[in-house]
């Protein structure tokens, strides 16, 4: 079984910006610089067959490529307490377009399709019951912004969960128009 999901790869300069932000919250888990990405579509576990026709049709997405910068911090919550921090990225039309996209190509495989409202992110905390006050972040950070960045592919990621945190591992890029 292949456990995967579909996300963009932000740029290292990006990646610098969003390694920095990390700290001071108190019992946070915070991704490495190989973990980052700006998720499109999260599929799951799937056999390898299913996986080579996810594969095969994601690779028949035509879009044209596209530019997005980071714009701000905000929390995802349950019951009123934050469970995961994320850097917002805007203009979200392309990337809800690339998702629509990457969602058809996936129910194409055989994957049911994603239920979920799409709100482009990328995650940069996930925090636990014993996780600090993520107030003092969410200030200093809040106006967290980037230059504008190519989006010009995206990716098929593998997860392996390990008692360590996942392992991401790209196992195909395609190429935006």
């Amino acid at each position: 079984m292949h456990r995967l999901f579909v996300a963009i790869r932000p740029p290292r300069p990006v990646r610098e910006i969003l390694l920095d932000l990390m700290g001071g919250v108190r019992g946070a888990r915070w991704p490495t610089d190989e973990q980052l990405h700006l998720t499109l579509r999260f599929i799951g576990e799937v056999d390898r067959h299913i996986a080579e026709d996810i594969h095969a049709a994601l690779g028949s997405i035509h879009q044209p490529s596209f530019e997005i910068a980071l714009n701000g911090i905000g929390s995802f919550d349950r019951r009123g307490e934050a469970v995961t921090l994320w850097a917002g990225v805007t203009p979200h039309e392309p990337l809800k377009a690339l998702h629509k996209k990457v969602d058809q190509a996936c129910l194409k495989a055989g994957v049911a399709p994603d239920r979920r409202a799409y709100l482009p992110h990328i995650t940069i905390a996930r925090l636990g019951r014993a996780a600090g006050p993520v107030q003092g972040l969410m200030e200093s950070a809040g106006a967290v912004a980037s230059p504008a960045f190519p989006v010009d592919s995206f990716c098929l990621f593998e997860s392996e969960l390990t008692p360590n945190g996942p392992i991401y591992s790209i196992l195909e890029r395609y190429k935006l128009a």
